[in-house]
């Protein structure tokens, strides 16, 4: 089942004396479950690409269908309710509100929605539990670790249940452990809640835990890999390799 269909998007940035276009009529599904990196060079286009299939920017053109709804013709108000049900989102800065301790940065999306208190605690309990962070619930973030922090931000994310995950860099600011933890995480949660999750980054580590990863190259899909029944080892290589092919850098491991 496809969760997301994008067509013929284009975004150009300036004006018509001096047109930067990023997204030259690019076009990408993503089907419901699947855990999706987003890779390519800076200046590529992948962080544009990834804030306009999030509502964060507007394209210049083309479609952007979510759970059939098109997002692209929305007034402002439209998506503020859409992006509350329906999106969640994990920054690579985490994001989170100082005053606020850990529980309540988490429960955030579900206050927003008004969600039942009894219910609001279950859901609180499982995925704090899941990610490894429910015994640091009533520190605020300047008490935990960044690995910590990127946990919180991911169970905020996840805890309202929605169709779409958006990544941008989730372990840019991480030290390799802490990296490697929360991504192991992710793609637990990708499992068990059939969770969808689409993840900008620029670290071929990082990619090689999705399903499929998309490189992208002067505003077009250039090429994509499918993980299938390869190993992570395997798949990690693969992804060096198209990384390198892309950069102009040989692979030669």
């Amino acid at each position: 089942m496809k969760i997301l269909e994008a067509a013929k998007l284009y975004k150009n940035y300036g004006n018509k004396f001096n047109k930067q276009e990023v997204l030259k009529g690019l076009d990408l599904t993503i089907d419901k479950g699947e855990f999706v990196s987003i890779m390519g060079a800076s200046g590529s286009g992948k962080t544009t690409l990834l804030n306009v299939l999030s509502s964060i920017d507007k394209v210049s053109k083309g479609s952007i269908r979510i759970e059939g709804s098109e997002i692209t013709q929305m007034k402002e108000k439209q998506l503020a309710e859409f992006r509350k049900s329906h999106l969640g989102f994990i920054f690579q800065d985490y994001n989170l509100l100082d005053t606020l301790t850990v529980k309540e940065n988490i429960l955030l999306p579900l206050t927003i929605t008004k969600t039942a208190k009894k219910e609001a605690e279950q859901r609180f309990r499982e995925i704090a539990q899941e990610l490894g962070i429910y015994e640091v619930k009533d520190k605020y973030p300047n008490e935990i670790s960044g690995g910590q922090k990127q946990r919180t931000s991911a169970a905020r994310a996840f805890i309202h249940e929605p169709s779409l995950i958006f990544a941008d860099e989730p372990t840019g600011a991480l030290d390799s452990k802490a990296a490697s933890d929360l991504l192991n995480k992710l793609s637990q949660l990708n499992q068990k809640r059939n969770a969808t999750i689409i993840m900008v980054t620029h670290d071929p580590v990082a990619a090689s835990f999705s399903n499929r990863v998309i490189f992208i190259k002067d505003g077009q899909i250039y090429t994509q890999l499918n993980k299938g029944e390869e190993s992570h080892q395997t798949f990690f290589k693969d992804v060096m390799k198209t990384q390198g092919v892309l950069g102009g850098v040989q692979y030669e491991h």
